[in-house]
């Protein structure tokens, strides 16, 4: 199946920084037209500066939402739809970690539902859609660290017990992992393909939304990460590559196909968590 991003509309999550904005400029430059979801109004202002300095690219329309809410991501999905345009590339890229237990609007964990919950209802109400503009690719931003998520209960994806930030981290991973997997098991042979990736450990503004230990850590360490450039390489492959060198449902870092974890091979966990992930999220039984 012939693939250029030339000319494709590609949505990006979390792209007013880090590597989603690294992503964003690049796919630009290749001659993307670009679909934004941004929080920050002025970080989104930002970006699309940016993009336009940095590939001369004009095509760029900005979406906002808070994808911790539900009823947000309900609202910019259908306000994407009402664009009119095709789908042929969508990132699921927003993601963070907190340090404290925090619910959401719909008492929904806030790592868990930003990182897992939101990318699963979005690309599920876009999945007509992307049907339509096939051939079609849903990246979705994983990381390493579902490597260290244990055990993990669909229909309760937060440990019972004390409050542990990085945990929930590792487990919405995880979840991106399963999602990817399941997600590609229901499209096999629709023309849209599914895939989930590792960044590496990259020096963005990512863990310094809280505060305590995350937050310096993520600090003094960024010296020693990848620039965000470096770590949209993989994303970019993903979006751009005709033949990328793994199979749909496949887990990538530094751009080839990588083994998960044995959890994340768990074909039945995968069936269970999307089935648990549409009726958390008030999707119809599929």
């Amino acid at each position: 199946m012939s693939w250029t991003i030339a000319g494709k509309t590609c949505l990006i999550t979390g792209a007013t920084s880090g590597i989603g904005r690294a992503a964003a400029v690049e796919l630009a430059r290749r001659g993307a037209r670009l679909v934004l979801v941004a929080r920050d109004a002025g970080r989104a202002e930002e970006t699309v500066a940016e993009i336009e300095m940095q590939a001369g690219f004009r095509d760029v329309t900005v979406l906002h939402a808070d994808l911790a809410s539900l009823a947000d991501v309900r609202r910019v999905a259908a306000e994407f739809l009402a664009l009119g345009c095709p789908l042929h590339v969508l990132v699921n890229n927003a993601g963070l970690v907190m340090t404290r237990r925090e619910l959401t609007v719909d008492g929904l964990e806030h790592t868990l539902a930003v990182n897992h919950y939101a990318p699963f209802l979005l690309t599920n109400l876009l999945l007509e859609r992307l049907h339509a503009s096939a051939p079609a690719r849903v990246v979705t931003v994983s990381s390493v660290g579902h490597k260290f998520a244990g055990r993990i209960d669909p229909d309760c994806l937060e440990p019972p017990g004390t409050y542990r930030g990085m945990r929930l981290y590792c487990i919405s991973k995880l979840a991106n992992v399963l999602f990817t997997r399941e997600l590609a098991r229901r499209l096999a042979g629709s023309g849209v393909d599914a895939y989930s990736m590792h960044p590496g450990s990259v020096a963005t503004r990512f863990g310094q939304n809280t505060d305590g230990i995350l937050n310096w850590g993520s600090r003094l360490i960024a010296w020693t990460r990848r620039t965000p450039a470096k770590g949209a390489e993989t994303i970019v492959y993903l979006c751009t590559e005709p033949q990328p060198a793994g199979a749909s449902g496949d887990y990538f870092v530094d751009c080839r196909a990588r083994p998960t974890s044995r959890a994340g091979r768990d074909l039945e966990l995968a069936r269970r968590l999307w089935e648990a992930s549409a009726r958390t999220t008030g999707l119809a039984p599929t």
